[in-house]
């Protein structure tokens, strides 16, 4: 059986198990995120974009990664504590993983395998950003600076069908 994105399970920061088919019949954007970046501001515009569609259909999921030059140092909580204090975030976000590497977690070895970057089925810094369509097909992926903005005209071209 071909693999796909809802068959997949992740821990929210909350530490409850959440089954990716759960967000079946929506679209989904996953993105590596991280406190201390120079594109942690992106979180407020991932949040507009949340708020904007969530209603049409899309979901935002974050996962803390801490791979890029010791970016996400906190625990679960500083993470939440962060998230909501510094940016408001209301989309759901998860427990900290790694996105490269043997330990990277299942949901970004199958993304990154549907949807090679410019260095390949790497990624390559926090906030790199994969649409998955209702379907739980990877349909488009979006570079780490690649503004949230930016992606907001393709996501109004996808969610009006």
């Amino acid at each position: 059986m071909t693999q796909n994105f809802h068959q997949f399970k992740a821990t929210s920061l909350q530490g409850k198990e959440i089954a990716m088919d759960s967000y079946k019949g929506k679209y989904v954007l996953v993105v590596n995120t991280a406190s201390k970046c120079g594109l942690t501001p992106q979180y407020e515009g991932l949040e507009k974009l949340y708020e904007k569609y969530k209603d049409q259909g899309l979901v935002i999921l974050g996962f803390p990664c801490n791979q890029f030059a010791n970016q996400e140092p906190g625990d679960e909580q500083s993470i939440a504590e962060g998230c909501l204090v510094n940016y408001g975030v209301t989309f759901p976000m998860f427990s900290k993983i790694d996105v490269n590497g043997d330990n990277a977690h299942p949901i970004y070895k199958y993304l990154k395998s549907e949807l090679g970057g410019v260095l390949g089925s790497k990624i390559k810094w926090n906030f790199t950003k994969f649409l998955v369509d209702q379907e739980g097909n990877p349909v488009k992926r979006f570079a780490p600076t690649t503004k949230p903005e930016k992606i907001d005209k393709y996501l109004q071209s996808v969610l009006k069908n």
